[in-house]
């Protein structure tokens, strides 16, 4: 048997990369030349790195990141190592081609001053094992719109605001701005290349199947924008009666009058009977902004983004706290990234977090630690779970009110 080989990705071994990508997600094996433009794009606009494992001359194992800002609790931009398109061909598994491939990187993340590692994972089992935790959750409703209750006549908001159609190049206009306001508010929101609203209105085709969307623009009263919806439609007929579907690709809200309007407004198409929301927080507010919440029934709630944290001093100062308190946390990582014995002392003010040799009131690994960090899981709830130890008798729920978040993070994003 050949030596494995974990390298840095060469230029001419693009194709092989893809190759090897398509091959672990089950996909035609041969890259079409959108995906090689795609790929050369993310690179140029997004500072890939990519890493394969190789087998003599062919590529059996892939795993790409890039830089991402994660905004915390609080609004503050904290600098990530976004991993994505890890695969181990089926033929090569069990040899340790994901252990050194992402040890690798995330070795480098630290070493380049990444306050956390990030991505979404396609199975569940694996990336605890490397000191990742879920973070956000994510939930899609299905909308029965003739049991909605909402009023057939409604003709746009009432609020003085406007909703209009625009197409894909007005979008790229307005969409990263709406975003950069959207993110500052949305714990677990993560940022955007000028990528990716190519890809999401065509200007570079994400795949063969891709078709054109819809989009709509809410704008409140005094012309600023404020919300932004991308949806597509199906048509369906029974017994030569309309009953269509849409499906929300993504929808961004900056304001609740925003969202309220947005899905009114899909909500209000002539021949639609269905709306699908597409991945949403799970303490969205679409079921109530119906005048009956069971006609949104939720037909997917899924963990979504995992965070490693690699360092607990920055990530624990980088965000905001609603409460004052001191807790002293005994974080447990294996890999040596961000292990040891901290005390936080949190205020409305601000936070600070230090090394100590005081007792711990928690005793917890990274992994947990990135799950709470967010404040979207509770460290009651873990230690119930038997995955976290309670050294002294209450901290926990002492912790969970320093590390709540006003609403649940949510990241919108698939990377």
């Amino acid at each position: 048997m050949s030596d494995l080989d974990v390298r840095t990705m060469g230029e001419d071994e693009r194709e092989n990369w893809l190759r090897a990508v398509n091959t672990g997600f089950l996909s035609p094996p041969t890259p079409g030349e959108d995906q090689l433009e795609l790929s050369r794009r993310t690179d140029a606009e997004g500072s890939s790195r990519r890493l394969g494992a190789f087998d003599g001359d062919r590529c059996v194992g892939t795993l790409r990141s890039f830089p991402q800002q994660l905004t915390a609790v609080g609004g503050a931009f904290v600098p990530a190592d976004a991993v994505s398109g890890v695969t181990v061909s089926p033929t090569h598994r069990r040899r340790g081609l994901l252990t050194r491939m992402l040890g690798r990187d995330l070795a480098a993340a630290k070493e380049r001053g990444d306050v956390v590692a990030t991505l979404i994972a396609a199975e569940y089992p694996i990336y605890g094992r490397y000191g990742f935790g879920p973070a956000t959750w994510a939930a899609q409703w299905a909308v029965e719109v003739p049991r909605a209750g909402l009023d057939a006549r409604w003709a746009g908001p009432a609020d003085g605001g406007r909703i209009d159609l625009v197409d894909g190049a007005e979008v790229r206009k307005l969409g990263p701005e709406l975003h950069e306001r959207f993110r500052a508010g949305q714990p677990g929101a993560v940022s955007r290349i000028p990528l990716w609203w190519d890809t999401a209105t065509g200007v570079l085709s994400p795949g063969p199947d891709w078709k054109e969307p819809f989009h709509a623009v809410y704008r409140a009263a005094s012309g600023e924008v404020e919300g932004l919806v991308s949806y597509k439609a199906e048509h369906v007929w029974q017994g030569n009666q309309p009953e269509d579907a849409l499906t929300v690709n993504w929808l961004l809200a900056t304001t609740p009058a925003a969202e309220r309007a947005l899905w009114h407004y899909l909500c209000s198409i002539d021949w639609v009977a269905r709306v699908t929301s597409g991945r949403r927080a799970p303490d969205d507010l679409l079921p109530h902004l119906l005048p009956d919440p069971r006609a949104a029934r939720v037909t997917e709630h899924t963990d979504w983004l995992w965070v490693r944290i690699l360092d607990v001093v920055r990530a624990l100062e980088a965000r905001t706290y609603e409460t004052a308190g001191a807790v002293v946390l005994e974080v447990v990582d294996k890999d040596g990234y961000g292990g040891g014995r901290f005390r936080l002392e949190a205020s409305a003010e601000g936070a600070s977090c230090t090394g100590t040799s005081a007792s711990a009131d928690l005793t917890l690994g990274v992994g947990e630690l990135g799950s709470a960090w967010l404040g979207g899981e509770s460290l009651t709830r873990l230690v119930a779970l038997g995955r976290v130890q309670e050294e002294r008798e209450g901290a926990a729920r002492k912790a969970d009110a320093l590390f709540r978040s006003p609403r649940l993070p949510w990241c919108p994003d698939l990377f």
